[in-house]
This record gives structure tokens, sequence and C-alpha cells, in this order.
């Protein structure tokens, strides 16, 4: 596929961050948007600016941590539109804190409830969609999600489940026309970071992945739609997430010491 012009596509997560970057880059192809997000004024933002580009756009504020805001958003998608031919899952939410130093437990539900439910719930209602249109999945997770990450214990488990889900899910889709890509950015500049739940299970308000040499928002979206575009089956967006997955399997002890490291740079 060259261009998404007219075709559907439900992004989650859109109204910042990566979502957001992803669908003002589409918007430019003129496709179909179906936005979700959990903040009304944020996701309209999105959306007028989405609208600006030539995209047609429909937005959708709601829990996606919740089924029935789930299937709502795919009712309306196809309510709009009568199709869906993409679904980027990317809603989710971080955190940073030591594992011993967390007080509130719930924040590993939140962030399994956030960064692995609410995909599994939006995938759920647009599958019988995607099978008619032999459309692509998209989910969105993260290089936390093949190796471990100190300081992210409940972020990593999301992504690592979340990566698994989809894993199986390609195999039972296989011969469908259906495909799924799984994206695994590394850091990125993003203002999600600001929100990440700490130890007492409430948002930061500072950003500790602040550094200026990451990658932004907007390099890691035009990433994601390149992969999904040729339907890869993973997009690891750095070449240290690359090749962590190779020092993981040859040296395990070594992989422990990278991403301490890099946690301890970003400090």
């Amino acid at each position: 596929m060259k261009s998404f012009a007219d075709r559907v596509v439900v992004i989650t997560g859109a109204s910042s961050g990566i979502g957001r970057a992803i669908a003002l880059a589409l918007a430019t192809e003129k496709p179909r948007l179906v936005l979700a997000g959990r903040d009304r004024g944020r996701l309209e933002d999105a959306e007028h600016g989405c609208r600006r580009q030539g995209a047609e756009v429909v937005s959708v504020a709601g829990d996606l941590t919740h089924p029935k805001d789930a299937r709502r958003l795919i009712h309306h998608a196809t309510e709009a539109f009568g199709a869906i031919d993409a679904l980027v899952n990317n809603a989710g939410a971080t955190m940073w804190a030591r594992f011993d130093e967390i007080e509130d437990l719930s924040l590993f539900e939140q962030l399994l409830r956030i960064n692995y439910l609410s995909s599994v719930y939006c995938t759920r209602h647009a599958l019988p969609w995607l099978l008619k249109s032999r459309g692509r999945i998209v989910a969105v997770a993260s290089v936390a999600g093949l190796t471990g990450v100190p300081m992210r214990t409940a972020y990593s488990a999301s992504k690592h489940a979340m990566i698994g889900f989809f894993e199986s899910l390609r195999v039972e889709l296989a011969g469908s026309g259906v495909s799924v890509t799984i994206a695994a950015p590394d850091f990125v500049r993003s203002d999600t970071h600001r929100r990440a739940l700490g130890p007492d299970g409430t948002a930061l308000g500072y950003d500790p992945m602040a550094a200026s040499d990451i990658q932004s928002a907007e390099s890691c979206a035009q990433m994601v739609i390149d992969a999904m575009r040729k339907r890869k089956r993973l997009m690891i967006t750095s070449a240290r997430g690359r090749l962590g997955r190779w020092v993981r399997l040859l040296a395990p002890r070594l992989i422990d010491r990278l991403t301490a490291h890099a946690i301890e740079r970003r400090k």
C-alpha cells in the first residue's frame, strides 16, 4: 500500500505523544481517521490538526480500559465510515519507581489495563471488520516489552503481556489476510512521561526522560507508519534495541548492565 488515502484508521491514545504524531503524519495522506483518547480537550485539538491536513476525522473520548468504551469506539468508527482498515493500539501509560519503593501496588493493575487489556478489547471488537478488509493491526509496545528495564517493572510487565498477546494472535490469523505489526520504540520524547506513575501511584509531574538525545514522537510515528504500510512483523526503533535482542540471548548479564546504565543516564 503506497497511501492510506480513504482508508479507515482507528488510533487509540491519539490525544498526545506517539498516537497524536501518528495521526497528524497520516492525515496528510487524506485517510479517514478515528481518534480515541481520554482527554476530550486534547483529543479535539488533535482532531482539528488532522482535519487541517486534509483527513476526515471522528474523535471518540473514553476510557478504553472499560470494555464498553472499546466497543463504543469501534461502533462509532463503523457507523461513521462503514469499515476499518487499520487499528493502531497505542493507548498507554508508564511509571517510574523501584519496585521496593512502590507504596500503591494498584499501579500494576492500572498499567495492565491501559497498556494491555485496552488493546485486547479494541482488537476483539474491530477484528470482524479487519477480517472483511484484510486489514492491519498495529501494537505500539516498547523495547521494555522485549527485556526487563529497572524502574519500570509494571510498565515492562504490561508491554511483555501486550507483545505475547499479539504474537499469539498473529499465528491465529495466519492466512486471513490480516497482518499484525508490533512496534517496539526505545525512549521517546513525550509528555506521557510527565504523567508517569510514581511510588505512591500518582503522576510524577515532571519528565524523567527529558534528555535531548532521545527520539522524537514525530520520528517514531514515521517509523510506525512505515512498518504498518509494509506489514512488518516487528519494528524496533533503535539500533540499541535491535542489538539488545541478540545480546540478551548470548550474554544476558551484559544486557542487564546495559539497561541499568541506560536508565541511570536518564535520571
